[in-house]
């Protein structure tokens, strides 16, 4: 239960019908199993303690009481679990017979749910009332929200399945354990995962949702046990129907930003850090799914060429610059531009590509970027900028061999100089090529390649440009789709070092700067949802450990951080750019950040691990 995550389960015990000794023993089992996995609170399904298809039994006060006297034994034999965990069963309040949800916890039932709609054998209860009840005096409200003192943010109601379905629940606490004594029918699969999915992304919750299973009367329907699990629009866990098993999975209580609304009940859980069981992807911003990655792909394509169509239609512009390196970042802003262009109806030959060599330049990218602008259709200048460069580095005093950061950014900054020069000359707008990555880490020469007049990659984190530019790739064939499959092999470099001996790419960002699969991963965690560096590093551990050892994780994230607030000076001052996923750094709403802010604290977590 440390850093925010809380593991809840939903079972459906084998039950016989009318038989509540049976169905408690079934009950006390599935509870100490589920305390046995670290499980903090366990949905079973509705009216589990007598079963759903009672029918008119329901009425007879020999079940009413078979059941309270059940639930008295399920009370005393739990009394040493922690967990809590719910059962479902018909009581009388205040004379009427309702069907109820006790939430019960070390012995003590800590309220009973009821029912908001009547039907055959049960009235609707409103309002809020006291019972006795197994003993104890007990508060009967459907608005009862009870929340955890020793664990922040984990508050959850209890539903049932028809009220979830219909939105009534869902704006009552984070977290909802749903009881549900619903049949088995033709895509009640797909339908129950369909709409949990649509309700938590909509309502930020969780909703562990549990159904009548094996046992039940098969008098009318079946009833397959179904349980979900989904939280923020992910299935975070499923199980097989017409089983037994034990669905459990770690819910974010971080992530989750639902409003509370209801009488609250306080109860406390031991805190404990969990072996992480929870479905999460190693590359937070690609889909795992072929087909689902595919449309990502086409959606970014698609909203980063809108965004440049807006632009270039708003300021009557025909004319597009951008410089060519033959990596992956100018490959991605040219395919972006080429496909406004084509969106405008205005000749390819109007977007004007310059390769700018000079020291650290190899043959494998200066080709491929003219390989690419030829078989795109754009008109290409090659500008070697090194005389430039030294004649700049003999007027400041600068030695040759010194390879120091003064080296590399010049011939940063020359070839920003040439393309805002040949966007004048044309009338037209420098097109900037750099991504939310390198934005992140700062990895980017200050008016250097920092400066463009519309920043198309803004918002596109490195591992996600890789796969767009795949995307790209496998819509064309021939020479364009060989030249971009050979942009996506070629380590990612700026290229501002001389080459190995042989003409190999001497200078690789990764090399100096990490990964960006975890720095990646980081930006999205960290900087996305705002987690601690703690939470951060425990998730990496998770999902990368098997790829990354602690040490090179704690040491990339440490970087990140400190790069991160020593970089945004950088940006403060970014040009428009179109936001394209859940992450933005942009100074103008997305990410406000004073570039003066301390990173001691976020460094002293990362020190401390």
């Amino acid at each position: 239960m440390k850093n925010g995550f809380v593991r809840i389960a939903a079972a459906a015990p084998r039950i016989a019908v009318a038989d509540t000794e049976n169905n408690a023993k079934a009950i006390i089992d599935m509870a100490k199993a589920a305390e046995s996995k670290d499980v903090c609170a366990l949905v079973l399904p509705e009216l589990s303690l007598t079963a759903c298809t009672c029918g008119d039994l329901f009425a007879f006060p020999t079940l009413q009481k078979g059941a309270e006297d059940a639930l008295k034994c399920i009370l005393s034999e739990t009394k040493d679990l922690k967990l809590v965990f719910t059962v479902g069963l018909p009581v009388k309040v205040n004379g009427v017979l309702c069907n109820c949800i006790a939430v019960a916890q070390k012995g003590s039932i800590l309220g009973l749910v009821p029912k908001t709609t009547a039907d055959r054998q049960f009235a609707a209860f409103a309002g809020s009332t006291e019972i006795s009840f197994c003993g104890q005096t007990v508060k009967v409200s459907p608005d009862l929200i009870f929340s955890c003192e020793t664990v922040p943010g984990f508050a959850f109601s209890v539903t049932f399945a028809d009220e979830v379905f219909s939105e009534k629940a869902l704006k009552k606490a984070p977290v909802l354990l749903c009881a549900s004594a619903r049949p088995e029918l033709a895509g009640e699969g797909t339908f129950v995962r369909k709409t949990l999915e649509t309700r938590t992304a909509l309502s930020h919750c969780a909703i562990v949702y549990a159904a009548a299973g094996l046992g039940e009367s098969t008098q009318d329907f079946v009833f397959s046990g179904r349980s979900l699990i989904a939280e923020n629009g992910t299935l975070q866990a499923e199980n097989a129907p017409f089983t037994e098993d034990m669905t459990y999975a770690d819910i974010d209580v971080q992530l989750l930003n639902a409003e509370t609304d209801g009488e609250i009940i306080p109860f406390n859980l031991p805190v404990k850090e969990l072996n992480l069981c929870r479905r999460m992807r190693k590359n937070p911003f690609i889909p795992e799914e072929k087909e689902a990655l595919r449309e990502r792909c086409a959606e970014i394509l698609n909203m980063q060429v809108a965004g440049l169509v807006k632009r270039l239609s708003h300021i009557h512009c025909q004319n597009a610059v951008l410089g060519l390196s033959g990596g992956l970042d100018s490959t991605l802003a040219l395919i972006v531009t080429v496909h406004a262009f084509d969106a405008l109806g205005l000749p390819r030959n109007n977007i004007h590509t310059a390769t700018m060599p000079c020291f650290g330049t190899t043959a494998r990218t200066k080709n491929n970027a003219m390989l690419l602008a030829e078989a795109y259709g754009c008109e290409l200048k090659e500008i070697s900028i090194a005389s430039a460069v030294k004649q700049h580095f003999a007027d400041i005093g600068q030695d040759m061999g010194n390879h120091d950061v003064t080296f590399e950014n010049a011939q940063a900054r020359e070839r920003t100089q040439v393309l805002m020069d040949m966007a004048n000359q044309c009338g037209g707008i420098v097109i900037g090529t750099g991504d939310l990555s390198e934005l992140a880490l700062g990895f980017a020469t200050y008016n250097g390649d920092h400066m463009s007049m519309y920043g198309v990659n803004a918002s596109v984190p490195k591992t996600v440009i890789r796969k767009v530019v795949e995307y790209e790739a496998s819509n064309l064939e021939g020479k364009v789709g060989e030249v971009l499959r050979d942009v996506i092999a070629t380590p990612v470099s700026p290229e501002l070092l001389p080459p190995k001996e042989g003409g190999e790419i001497a200078q690789k960002t990764e090399d100096i700067v990490g990964p960006y699969e975890l720095h990646d991963f980081f930006l999205y965690y960290l900087i996305g949802k705002r987690y601690s560096p703690k939470k951060v590093y425990r998730l990496a551990l998770y999902k990368l450990g098997e790829q990354f050892d602690s040490e090179t994780i704690k040491k990339w994230l440490r970087t990140f951080v400190w790069r991160f607030f020593a970089q945004q000076f950088k940006r403060s001052c970014l040009p428009d750019g179109p936001k394209v996923g859940s992450v933005s750094l942009s100074p103008r709403g997305d990410f406000m950040m004073p570039s003066d802010a301390v990173s001691r604290l976020w460094i002293r977590e990362i020190e401390e691990l």
